[in-house]
């Protein structure tokens, strides 16, 4: 052997783009390599090794690095985001609203708000960019890849604080709209507050013992014979806050497989989606004080 590892088969590799960046954690790695490994378990180190070799893994002044690269904590790396044969999403946004600051888009279900997993480039985020010309678009807040309906961007960094300052101090109302089981024996309108915290696998989540951190307020908008049409009210905003609390009182919302844990669809099975719709967003607008309303065009 001359020490050189095998040529790679060929591929069809999508990124990001931009890349990424992360200050490495503390810990006992001898090499950068070992701490990426570390840090992004779901990675193979292979997959790791063959970045490296095509200078993918840069330092903070963007020279490459090698394998080898003794860690040190804190060490700036900036990595390009990966995915091989990503899957596309044959579904569009519609953009509602644009404006020097503020960017309104109605988002179809299975699209991720930002590259996560297996997506870099299908992405509500990456088609807005294009679509729009703007690289300084930002989602001020995120709603699940199966969740459709309204995000909204900032669309200058200048104005950018003064809108995210509306979702950390509660001071924008969110709807959503879900289809779910009936709920007979229970009073409406129902305040639910639980804790929610990790689950496992690590992507799921679930509610345990102690103070409230999650609250959601629930009412029915219309009864069928099975289903109902709910209108919910996060009060706060927790990870997969509607989908636990819907589960927890024994209404998972349709479509949902992870709350409760069904198989995962096929790659490509789009025929059932998530009916969880992100149907409205009121607030005033920090600029100049005027009230916003921006309802979701999609249905159920």
């Amino acid at each position: 052997m001359n020490g050189r590892r095998p040529a790679m088969t060929t591929r069809r590799l999508t990124d990001a783009g931009a890349p990424s960046t992360l200050d490495l954690p503390p810990g006992s790695w001898a090499t950068v390599l070992d701490a990426l490994c570390a840090h992004f378990a779901a990675i193979p180190r292979e997959t790791w090794l063959d970045r490296f070799e095509r200078g993918r893994v840069t330092g903070r002044d963007g020279t490459p690095l090698s394998p080898d690269h003794p860690y040190r904590e804190g060490l700036r790396v900036h990595y390009v985001r990966e995915v091989e044969d990503e899957p596309v999403i044959p579904f569009e946004a519609t953009i509602l609203h644009v404006d020097d600051h503020l960017v309104v888009a109605d988002k179809p279900a299975f699209l991720p708000v930002v590259p996560s997993g297996r997506f870099v480039t299908q992405t509500l985020l990456r088609r807005l960019v294009e679509a729009l010309g703007n690289p300084d678009l930002v989602p001020l807040h995120r709603i699940d890849r199966e969740t459709s309906g309204l995000v909204l961007f900032s669309a200058d960094p200048r104005s950018r604080s003064r809108y995210q300052a509306l979702f950390r101090e509660r001071a924008i109302a969110k709807r959503y709209d879900a289809l779910a089981p009936a709920l007979p024996g229970l009073a409406f309108p129902h305040v639910l507050r639980s804790r929610i915290g990790p689950g496992e696998p690590f992507f799921r989540m679930r509610e345990v013992d102690g103070e409230p951190n999650s609250e959601t307020r629930i009412d029915v908008l219309a009864r069928g014979d099975t289903h109902w049409h709910y209108a919910l009210e996060p009060v706060t905003g927790r990870k997969h806050q509607l989908r636990v609390h819907m589960a927890a009182l024994g209404a998972p919302i349709l479509g949902d497989t992870l709350y409760p844990d069904l198989a995962p669809r096929a790659d490509g099975d789009f025929s059932h989606p998530l009916r969880l719709l992100a149907s409205g967003l009121a607030f005033d607008d920090p600029l100049d004080g005027r009230p916003r309303r921006f309802e979701s065009r999609l249905a159920l």
